[in-house]
């Protein structure tokens, strides 16, 4: 470095002093921000609070004359066992006496390995867990789990037992109006209760205040999926993949976005009209970013953070 510098001018040497100066109190600056910052919720934990909370279950297991209120798409995607059992019965709310062939299975026990399904992890200490021989004779009769991420990917690609639509419009008298029953929009996107209500404090609210008001008896009577109408000025359908993506995965998939078809959103026919160029990659992450703030989708909104 003195070798570099030896030719240098006082000033120069002086203002390259400044700027490693200044980069180094960013870079601390930088790192007291993410200290400061909240974590973000990971799709482990928001699963681990939909089993303890029961967000908008659709189905109940009868153990040990204990009812145990659980959500069929969930446990049907993470174990074959329950995949073939939960078909048998797919009216909403049925209740499935469980009858395990595995020795010395209690309720805490069992309700262990439904926590498991759930989140990866037992949730619980418990010596039985570290006996090979119960471990062994449990995958023989429940089969044994991908890890989550890989099943959560697999339901977020399949949507197997799915019991809400995303539609959007860009009537906010008709998103006020009819938030969840008319069946005239296109771009439908697939989704399930449980991950969206699990992942978002907007969505879990949304669908508890039509439960309270009484709009999910229709749904449930005519065995249809929920329909929520979104405000496209407010969430623009472009990003709706790439915020599925992000609650079924903890990934921010950004390829998600400009491989979807219905990138053709409200505000970027706006921008064309109003002789405004495309988005830019960062513009498009920042809109994204405030539009998780909405959601109150933290992993998303940190996500975006670059």
């Amino acid at each position: 470095m003195r070798e570099l510098l030896s030719g240098w001018d006082v000033r120069d040497v002086n203002a390259l002093v400044e700027e490693y100066e200044g980069t180094s109190a960013l870079k601390e600056l930088s790192l007291q921000a993410s200290l400061a910052r909240p974590e973000a919720r990971t799709l482990q934990k928001d699963m681990a609070d939909l089993y303890e909370y029961k967000y908008c279950t659709d189905v109940d297991l009868i153990f040990q004359e204990t009812c145990f209120p659980v959500h069929r798409a969930i446990l049907a995607a993470r174990c074959p066992f329950f995949k073939t059992l939960l078909s048998s019965s797919p009216e909403y709310g049925a209740e499935i006496i469980m009858d395990i062939n595995t020795a010395g299975i209690d309720m805490p026990m069992f309700s262990a390995l439904l926590h498991y399904l759930y989140t990866g992890e037992f949730g619980m200490e418990d010596s039985r867990f570290q006996n090979v021989d119960i471990l062994v004779q449990l995958s023989e009769e429940f089969g044994t789990p991908n890890s989550l991420d890989v099943d959560m990917r697999g339901l977020f690609d399949y949507m197997c037992y799915y019991d809400v639509v995303l539609s959007f419009s860009s009537d906010s008298e008709l998103v006020e109006a009819f938030g969840g029953n008319q069946n005239c929009l296109d771009d439908e996107l697939k989704a399930h209760k449980a991950v969206i209500s699990a992942r978002s404090p907007f969505f879990r609210n949304l669908l508890q205040r039509r439960i309270r008001t009484g709009e999910e008896i229709t749904d449930r009577t005519l065995r249809t999926p929920t329909r929520i109408i979104l405000d496209e000025s407010i969430i623009p359908k472009k990003y709706a993949k790439v915020i599925l993506h992000c609650m079924y995965t903890d990934v921010v998939d950004l390829s998600v976005l400009h491989c979807s078809p219905s990138v053709g959103s409200l505000s970027e026919v706006q921008a064309l009209v109003a002789g405004k160029p495309n988005m830019t990659r960062a513009e498009e992450a920042m809109e994204l970013y405030h539009i998780a703030l909405f959601l109150e989708f933290n992993m998303l909104a940190q996500g975006m953070n670059f």
